[in-house]
């Protein structure tokens, strides 16, 4: 008896040896989904015939679905399960790359992308959830720096090979899906392979649908620098995403879309290699060095752009991407430590939307203006906005540290 119950321990954890990495893999190849068009939104923007607005438009929907997922399906695996809330952001990933595969028009596009906000939403909030119950009670503060490093790695390599297909290989905008629904349908079935960990799901019928969104007046003034932080990280990322090949077409004269996929393939890096590298930097450190870290990396945006130099684009974006990593994790670390235990999930969902327009609304807003102006005053707008936001959340920051 004894002999078995030794043996079925070893195969548990010889089973949450493999388990972590394939939940992490999830997390991974559900975030590539969402920068596969980095390198080819200029390909559709020639095909399709529309304008520089609607392009930030198509990339800005997505946050549509994240709003979804977060409002509405963010505690779904609480209730169901990790495995069966996982499947389902799978699937829903599976239907956007099909979507994105046959897409015809502008509309496709868009529902493409809001599906693939929906299944990262769910499928990150339960992949997190997931590997913090499969780690050792000792090793579940590692989750959060799995899950976040594996997000951007998943990011970069989305942007790298999607690039890379599109300039050397045939049919741009149809291979790099074809490849993507088969690293889909491998993660999947690995997935549904890794035990569950949620011991008595429920059904759909216990998920509460109403949307939990609140700061406490207590902590408010204490918010205001991390939700700033998130705002501004993921509009660095934003911009980078959406706007940055256009940029490298148009301003640095390079139109290689593998260039494209590698700039934003090492911001993707830089930031994945900060959080584990900076790991045990505190919290609040991490989120002020991230504040001060925004302010050069906007001018050296725009110092590239203005000078057509590759060299100071190469260095603006592992600065953005030290900013990001640093700004993402310490501004939700801080978040987790101010929030009342008993309202942490309305806390910190308030600062996923503060991230979450940050990623979209800068972007949105460069595209009007260099519809109307040019691609330079639109950088200098979004830098200007950048080095102020970072100055008011440095101002609270260093206040409430005093």
């Amino acid at each position: 008896m004894a002999f078995r119950d030794l043996t079925q321990t070893q195969n548990e954890a010889g089973s949450d040896v493999l388990a972590i990495p394939t939940v992490a893999a999830m997390i991974a190849v559900l975030f590539a989904g969402s920068t596969v068009l980095t390198p080819l939104y200029i390909v559709y923007k020639q095909q399709f015939g529309f304008s520089q607005i609607t392009l930030t438009l198509i990339y800005a929907v997505y946050v549509v679905g994240n709003l979804g997922a977060l409002l509405v399906f963010g505690s779904v695996s609480d209730v169901v399960g990790r495995r069966p809330a996982a499947l389902a952001a799978m699937i829903v990933a599976v239907i956007s790359a099909v979507v994105f595969l046959f897409a015809g028009n502008v509309a496709s596009l868009d529902v493409a992308r809001i599906l693939s906000g929906l299944g990262i939403g769910v499928g990150a909030g339960t992949g997190t959830a997931w590997i913090a119950e499969l780690l050792p009670e000792a090793g579940r503060s590692r989750a959060s720096v799995i899950a976040t490093s594996t997000n951007f790695l998943g990011l970069g390599f989305g942007a790298l090979v999607s690039g890379l297909l599109a300039q050397y290989e045939p049919w741009p905008l149809r291979l790099v899906f074809i490849v993507y629904l088969a690293t889909l349908a491998v993660v999947t079935i690995m997935v549904w392979r890794t035990r569950e960990t949620v011991m008595k799901p429920g059904g759909l019928g216990k998920v509460s649908m109403r949307p939990r969104l609140s700061v406490p007046a207590q902590i408010r003034s204490r918010f205001v620098a991390p939700a700033v932080t998130g705002f501004g990280a993921m509009a660095l990322v934003g911009f980078y995403a959406a706007v940055a090949p256009s940029i490298l077409a148009q301003q640095l004269h390079e139109a290689n879309h593998a260039v494209a996929g590698a700039l934003f393939f090492e911001l993707a890096m830089v930031a994945a290699i900060s959080i584990v590298a900076l790991a045990r930097m505190g919290s609040s450190k991490a989120m002020l060095a991230a504040l001060a870290l925004m302010i050069p990396s906007a001018v050296l945006v725009v110092a590239a752009q203005m000078l057509a130099s590759m060299a100071l684009m190469i260095a603006a974006t592992a600065c953005c991407g030290v900013a990001a990593a640093l700004g993402y994790r310490g501004g939700l670390q801080v978040v987790n430590e101010i929030a009342p235990r008993d309202r942490r999930a309305e806390v910190v969902s308030s600062f996923f939307i503060c991230c979450f327009v940050g990623n979209a609304l800068p972007v949105i807003g460069i595209g009007v203006v260099s519809t109307y102006a040019s691609a330079v005053v639109a950088s200098l707008a979004f830098a200007a906005m950048i080095i102020a936001f970072a100055l008011v959340a440095l101002a609270f920051g260093l206040g409430q540290r005093r």
